[in-house]
């Protein structure tokens, strides 16, 4: 599974990540973010296009080489300063309350200690700091949570791994966050397609007062 996990997977990830209607929730996610932010789960580089003015500098986390290279022509024409700062969101190598912001696209799925690194995300963000999600997750309903449980195993195994049933949100309100704006809803498609498209994007705040 090496190959596939380290060279295929980031390709794919790559491609079928980058539609039209994903590229819209890119936009929404990152709207509001400002000043200087990390980005884990940096990938290839898909958010960079949709940055607003008002970031100032972007820290980059990504374990994935093969991303890291697919990321190099966007981070070169990116309207933002890029620094690659490490490869382990569990671990950031960034000083602590020195950020404003966060961001995250379709990655709290697939670390291994989501708690660890969202801890480390309020360690590393200032009082009031914000925290900008675009996750997948579990879903509310019955029938579609169950086949996400079944499907969980062989999703791991297929998508260098993965989970389809993290609770995004209880995730975050668990680590510390103050869960803000939080919408939920089932990408289009087939009806097979459920288990793998139910969304969450939003922000979270690390309490406190800002400067």
């Amino acid at each position: 599974m090496g190959i596939w996990r380290d060279q295929v997977v980031p390709r794919a990830t790559d491609l079928l990540l980058d539609t039209a209607e994903i590229r819209r929730l890119r936009r929404e996610t990152v709207a509001g973010v400002r000043g200087n932010v990390v980005e884990i789960g940096f990938g290839s580089g898909l958010n960079l296009a949709f940055y607003p003015p008002a970031v100032h500098k972007v820290l980059a986390v990504e374990p994935s080489a093969v991303a890291a290279r697919l990321a190099a022509q966007r981070i070169a024409s990116a309207p933002v300063p890029v620094e690659v700062v490490g490869d382990d969101a569990q671990a950031l190598p960034v000083e602590s309350s020195s950020l404003d912001a966060a961001v995250s696209s379709f990655t709290l799925c697939t670390i291994p200690d989501p708690r660890a690194a969202l801890e480390e995300l309020l360690r590393v963000l200032r009082p009031g700091g914000t925290f900008h999600f675009l996750e997948h997750g579990l879903s509310p309903s019955t029938s579609v949570a169950r086949w996400q449980h079944r499907l969980d195993p062989l999703q791991r195994r297929l998508a260098a791994g993965c989970h389809l049933d993290r609770p995004i949100d209880r995730l975050l309100e668990d680590a510390g966050f103050l869960l803000g704006d939080l919408r939920n809803f089932e990408l289009p498609g087939p009806r097979a397609l459920r288990p793998f498209g139910y969304l969450y994007i939003g922000t979270a705040t690390k309490p406190g007062c800002g400067p």
